[in-house]
């Protein structure tokens, strides 16, 4: 059986996002995991459909959004890594098919788990050189109220499109920037995982707490 790789954890994610989507319905707001006049990037378009509610109008509907292709166009993740992917998440027991409709579910406690106590050691980052990019960690958004560090230079995923410079941070998938563009909810998550990944105790502790709300995770 294959280890789990950390694209694998940013499909896992993607899930997460699609599945609270799924719950509060067509009249959920992607925007709301920023402010609304906020990005990072040049801007692209509108978000997809998937954010305007095609897909979670109707019980009927959903399931749509699930599949290998969607994952593939929403990621830009292969459609071959993205069916890998899926296998390693179910073979560990990360994620399992929904026994009703049969698209994935992630098993979101686990997953909380082994972002909180192994994600940094299972897939280590640090800050690199100076680029342009998105911003991540405690500079993104989903962060940026509760932290300050004046001073420093902030943490970014590379991206020719970025509206930043900073120090690079090696995102989880290579494709994070095209991701995270039609999914601010996918980019909150993923950029408080890179506050655990490369933050101090206080940022790391802080961004464990968002996290478990954000996921919907009980004790």
């Amino acid at each position: 059986m294959d280890g789990i790789k950390s694209q694998d954890l940013g499909l896992l994610l993607k899930l997460v996002s699609l599945q609270k989507q799924e719950r509060l319905g067509p009249g959920y707001k992607a925007q709301q995991a920023w402010p609304h006049d906020w990005q990072d990037w040049d801007d692209e378009g509108e978000f997809p459909a998937t954010w305007m509610g095609e897909f979670f109008g109707d019980e009927s509907s959903y399931p749509a959004a699930y599949t290998v292709r969607s994952l593939e166009a929403e990621t830009c993740i292969g459609k071959s890594q993205v069916s890998n992917s899926l296998r390693r998440c179910f073979d560990v027991g990360l994620a399992k098919k929904d026994r009703k409709s049969g698209v994935p579910r992630v098993n979101s406690k686990s997953l909380y788990e082994f972002i909180v106590y192994g994600a940094k050691y299972v897939f280590p980052a640090k800050p690199g050189q100076l680029v342009r990019g998105i911003r991540t960690a405690f500079s993104a958004p989903v962060l940026e109220n509760h932290l300050f560090s004046a001073g420093e230079l902030l943490p970014v995923w590379p991206d020719a499109r970025g509206s930043n410079k900073g120090l690079e941070v090696s995102p989880l998938f290579k494709t994070v920037g095209h991701a995270v563009r039609r999914d601010p909810e996918l980019y909150a998550l993923l950029a408080l995982v890179d506050a655990i990944r490369i933050g101090s105790p206080r940022e790391s502790n802080l961004a464990k707490e968002l996290l478990k709300k954000r996921m919907d995770v009980t004790e």
